[in-house]
């Protein structure tokens, strides 16, 4: 087991839907942002063409998150290479060819593997993803309905078993799922993720807030 340290998380916003919500999230420091792709459901999804304008105007050391849900390795490489981010989050199951194909056709582009933390099941999902991925981000989404719910909820999971999860993998974790200001530090001392993420929790009518903004990194531990 290899400690991580609760102080300074990396911290991803979501959902940014234009680069006025990414420059604002930058200043605040967010160090990665999310951009959604087309998505079954729930917020923040943009067009291609949006994710592409955003994602070529980030300064060099802010990551950008492709969020696809595609569940086969070439649509999400050829998206990737249309959308131009560093980093491709991969919302489902992958089902049709391999991470190692995605790894091959994106030569320095960070893949990172969503799992929705509906049980215990999650932790040997998980495991499983050890030197196939870069990360796993740890969501409140269920892939299992008849509309797939993929991310965006603004519900919290078990982070008992997002504990034992980022206690038993090899690989950085980022938790997700109805994060706020106001529960942040009861998460960080839970879970002690690599990472955080977050949508809902920093918006106002769909809009980001920058009082959210400000709250939430202002409860974000100092060392």
């Amino acid at each position: 087991m290899r400690p991580l340290p609760m102080s300074f998380p990396r911290v991803k916003i979501c959902c940014i839907a234009s680069e006025e919500e990414a420059w604002m999230a930058i200043r605040a420091g967010a160090s990665a942002l999310g951009l959604v792709g087309p998505v079954p459901s729930g917020p923040g999804a943009i067009t291609e063409e949006q994710i592409t304008a955003i994602a070529t105007r980030v300064p060099p050391g802010v990551a950008t998150f492709l969020l696809t849900s595609h569940q086969d390795a070439s649509a999400i490489i050829e998206q990737q290479r249309r959308c131009r981010t560093s980093v491709v989050q991969i919302l489902d199951r992958l089902l049709s060819g391999t991470y190692e194909e995605l790894r091959a056709a994106m030569p320095g582009i960070g893949i990172v593997q969503v799992v929705h933390v509906m049980g215990e099941e999650a932790i040997e999902e998980a495991v499983s993803l050890e030197g196939k991925v870069d990360a796993v981000l740890l969501d409140s989404g269920n892939p299992n309905l008849p509309v797939k719910e993929l991310g965006g909820t603004g519900r919290t999971h078990d982070w008992q078993i997002s504990a034992r999860l980022r206690e038993r993998v090899r690989l950085p974790v980022y938790l997700a799922g109805g994060l706020r200001s106001d529960n942040l530090a009861t998460a960080l001392r839970t879970v002690r993720p690599f990472g955080v993420d977050l949508c809902n929790g920093v918006r106002t009518d769909g809009n980001l807030d920058p009082a959210k903004l400000e709250d939430f990194f202002a409860a974000l531990p100092t060392r």
